[in-house]
This record gives structure tokens, C-alpha cells and sequence, in this order.
């Protein structure tokens, strides 16, 4: 039982990077693929409507941390606390960026207000993919020092850890700059990128690589952190009927937004 709700874990939290990736990272582009207010627009409502869609997925990782995996939580909510609370900020700055941007209409409060969204949508985006590789490196680097008898105290930020947050958020961007290739295809704002499915497929991969290479170097501390198998078991009969849910909406968001007019309201 341990091993199925790691495997969840595991899959929720690849599936968050994969399916989150590209908004974050369109987000951090924002200001260098829309050149004009126009440009902007059309790439924000591209990819806004995925956005809660992926958001679910990271919801659902936290619920499976704090059910399946209770003494894991409690150690990375309080070692990684100022990572956990920058990356709730930066959640909450990038999320208002999006839906406050369109909600101010006339001809010279509208330039300065999106403008000052747009920019907290870029900020709060950066802040999101920065923090994640942080937090990833972080985890790593406190396993090790339980699994070492040294403790599970360490810096937070050093030039590992920084290193992480980069190659997370050069990841993120290359999958935006691809997801928006493929989105508006006679759009000339990702010039160069790959235009096709299986070139997204491709980017979500490289989006999610960091996620998969922490939780495999994580794998046996994840474990070892489990719930006892009467909880796991109780838990497994509460949450398994809604996995069909999760999936279907996922497939119905991708159906509706995927393809077909942009839409207009973000």
C-alpha cells in the first residue's frame, strides 16, 4: 500500500510540472513574447483556462502529502518553511495578476492597470518555477542528511539550490514558449519553437524531468514516511472513487480550450 500511494504522489506531483509548466512559464515570458497589449492578451488567453486544471493537480498533491504521508509533511512545512511561504505568495501574486487584469475598462485606466497585472503575472510566474527548484533541491539535500545521522537542517539558499531554481524555470520557459508555438499557430510571438503535439509532448517532458529525478532520488525517505497501513487502506476507499473525476476534468478542459478561438474574458 505504501508503494501504490508513492506512485500517486509520484505521478501527481510529475503531472503538476508537466501540466502546470507551460502557463508558469508562459508567464515568466510574458513580457518578451507580447511586445503589445494585444500580444498579451491573446497569450494570457491561450493559456488562462488551463490554469486551474493544473492548479488541481497540485491540490490534490497536498492532500495525498498530508494523508498518506503525515510526518513527511510536518518535516518540509517546517524546514522549508520560507520556501513554502514564497511559493504561496508567488501562487497567489501570478493567480490575481490573471484574474485582475481584464477588470478595469477605459481609455487611460486600462493600459496602466494590465500593465501593472501582467507584471505580477510575470513576477509571481518566475517566483512559482524559482521557488519550485529550490524547494526540490532542498528536499533532496534534507534527505540526505537524515539518511547521513547529520540532521535535517540546511541552507536553503546556496548556489545548489539557486542552480535548481534556474534549470526548473529555463525548463518552464521552453515548455511555454513551445505550448504557446502550439496554441497560436500563425502567431508570431514564439517564432522558432516546435508548432506540434508531439513537440509539447517534448517540452512537458523536460518541464516535468526535474520533478521525476527529485522524487526518485526521494523515493525510499517518501516511503519510509508513510502512514500505517489501516490509514493508507481507509484512505484508499475515500479518495480512489473521485480519481475518475480528476481525469475526466482534465480531459474536458484539454477538449474545450485546446483548440478553436482564444478566449477573450482573461
Amino acid at each position: 500500500m505504501e508503494i501504490f500511494w508513492f506512485g500517486t504522489l509520484a505521478v501527481l506531483l510529475i503531472g503538476y510540472f508537466a501540466l502546470e509548466g507551460f502557463d508558469i512559464g508562459l508567464g515568466m515570458l510574458l513580457p518578451v513574447l507580447g511586445r503589445s497589449r494585444a500580444d498579451r492578451d491573446r497569450l494570457v488567453g491561450a493559456m488562462a483556462p488551463f490554469v486551474l486544471a493544473g492548479e488541481v493537480w497540485l491540490v490534490a498533491l497536498a492532500g495525498v502529502l498530508f494523508g498518506a504521508f503525515p510526518a513527511l509533511e510536518g518535516e518540509v512545512l517546517s524546514g522549508l518553511y520560507p520556501l513554502v511561504v514564497s511559493l504561496l505568495v508567488a501562487w497567489i501574486l501570478r493567480d490575481a495578476g490573471l484574474w485582475f487584469r481584464r477588470r478595469v475598462d477605459g481609455p487611460r485606466s486600462t493600459a496602466a492597470w494590465r500593465s501593472l497585472w501582467d507584471w505580477a503575472v510575470c513576477l509571481g510566474s518566475a517566483g512559482l518555477a524559482l521557488t519550485w527548484g529550490m524547494a526540490l533541491v532542498a528536499m533532496a539535500h534534507m534527505a540526505h542528511m537524515a539518511h547521513m545521522a547529520t540532521g535535517m537542517s540546511g541552507p536553503l539558499l546556496d548556489p545548489l539550490s539557486a542552480a535548481g531554481g534556474v534549470v526548473v524555470a529555463t525548463a518552464f520557459c521552453f515548455h511555454g514558449w513551445t505550448f504557446a508555438a502550439w496554441r497560436l499557430p500563425g502567431d508570431p510571438a514564439a517564432r522558432g519553437a516546435v508548432r506540434t503535439g508531439w513537440g509539447l509532448l517534448l517540452s512537458a517532458c523536460a518541464a516535468a524531468a526535474p520533478a521525476a529525478v527529485a522524487v526518485a532520488f526521494l523515493a525510499s525517505a517518501i516511503v519510509g514516511h508513510a502512514a500505517p497501513p489501516e490509514t493508507l487502506s481507509v484512505l484508499s476507499v475515500m479518495v480512489l472513487p473521485f480519481a475518475p473525476i480528476l481525469v475526466g476534468a482534465q480531459v474536458w478542459v484539454w477538449r474545450t480550450f485546446s483548440r478553436g478561438a482564444v478566449p477573450t474574458f482573461f
